[in-house]
């Protein structure tokens, strides 16, 4: 990441207000974006899979090509702030999420922490629970269902 970070950015500015560098701080690195979803048009509900897009290295929760990730993946979504307050499925954890609700930042979160392990230590991220895509059929998702939200 390049470019200065003002001082506690996250309080003092929008998300449109942002820096490159200051959005890509505010992520929490959970990881939990990154996990598939099954959109239901006739119920209108969205499921979430345990299942991690094939690029997430579900140990860091970091992607493994996040420069060329639309060159691989190319329905991975480019999380904006307009999508960012659309995304209902966003956890209420996400540092993007609570940002643009007004709210602080959880006191794990990097930013405040100055620890990227912290979100794993308590249990936010996707680490010790998620499979990648790779290792799941496609006719085996709907079995790896561990929410469903409204949309």
């Amino acid at each position: 990441m390049t470019g200065a970070l003002r001082e506690r950015f996250w309080e003092r500015y929008t998300l449109e207000e942002l820096t490159t560098a200051e959005w890509e701080a505010l992520c929490d690195g959970c990881g939990q974006c990154c996990l598939l979803k099954l959109h239901d048009e006739e119920s209108q509900e969205l499921a979430v899979l345990n299942v991690a897009c094939r690029l997430l290295d579900t140990h860091s929760c970091q992607c493994s090509d996040y420069e060329n990730r639309f060159d691989f993946v190319p329905d991975c979504t480019q999380l904006t702030p307009e999508l960012v307050k659309e995304f209902t499925w966003l956890p209420p954890t996400c540092g993007y999420r609570r940002v643009a609700e007004g709210r602080k930042l959880a006191g794990w979160h990097p930013l405040l922490s100055n620890d990227a392990e912290r979100v794993h230590r308590k249990g936010v991220s996707v680490r010790s629970y998620a499979v990648s895509q790779d290792d799941v059929p496609e006719h085996r998702l709907e079995s790896h269902i561990i929410a469903v939200l409204p949309m």
